[in-house]
């Protein structure tokens, strides 16, 4: 499967006209997410997540998009698995299920909900920052770690130009019970968190939080 992210005009119909073209290229659409609308130009930015039958050159998803009028194709990867505002409402459902792993349960939903490629629970509460919890993928931090404690709100994190595993990486975190104790998410090489998805994970780790404290 293939993930787009592109910016459409946001008025009725962008989205049909973004679909047809894509089926005109034998694309099979199984998920579309408005992540974003920006208001002060009239446009939106949506992510579709589709498939290709075999012998369908994947760059005639791009030509299909940038061919409708308005719409411009921002970013362009493949993608293992779907995801969405859908998922958060999952990851919701299993952090309420089991109150006591809330937390956990977080993490290893938070590739899934931001269309992301791994996600670390760091916990600097001792003498030393440590991976407390991670999924597949994820990178070494080293040192690193100990520039983004504390931190008080949720926030795109800077990835250092030096670092063999994040330097092409686009990094996002919020605070877990503590200041030093941090969700990090990461995507190797874009695109770009946008606020409204740091938004969303705020909302989700000031829930995970919550419902840990009622177990």
């Amino acid at each position: 499967m293939f993930l787009l992210r592109l910016i459409i005009p946001d008025r009725p119909g962008s989205l049909g006209t973004v679909a047809t073209a894509l089926g005109e290229v034998n694309a099979d659409i199984h998920a579309i997410e408005i992540v974003e609308h920006r208001r002060e130009n009239g446009t939106a930015v949506d992510d579709i997540v589709v498939d290709l039958p075999p012998g369908v050159l994947p760059d005639r998803l791009v030509s299909a998009c940038n061919g409708v009028p308005g719409v411009e194709v921002i970013w362009f990867s493949r993608y293992g698995a779907g995801g969405g505002l859908h998922m958060d409402l999952e990851a919701v459902e299993q952090m309420t299920s089991a109150p006591a792993d809330a937390i956990d349960i977080l993490v290893e939903q938070s590739p899934a909900v931001l269309h992301a490629d791994w996600a670390a629970l760091l916990d600097g509460t001792g003498s030393e920052v440590k991976v407390a919890l991670e999924t597949s993928a994820t990178p070494e931090f080293g040192d690193v770690a100990e520039a983004w404690l504390p931190l008080n709100k949720a926030t795109t994190l800077a990835a250092p130009d030096q670092h063999k595993g994040l330097a092409e990486s686009v990094l996002v975190a919020a605070p877990l019970e503590s200041g030093r104790r941090i969700l990090v998410i990461g995507r190797r090489g874009g695109p770009e968190f946008l606020g409204s998805e740091v938004a969303r994970l705020s909302y989700l780790a000031s829930l995970a939080v919550t419902i840990r404290a009622t177990s």
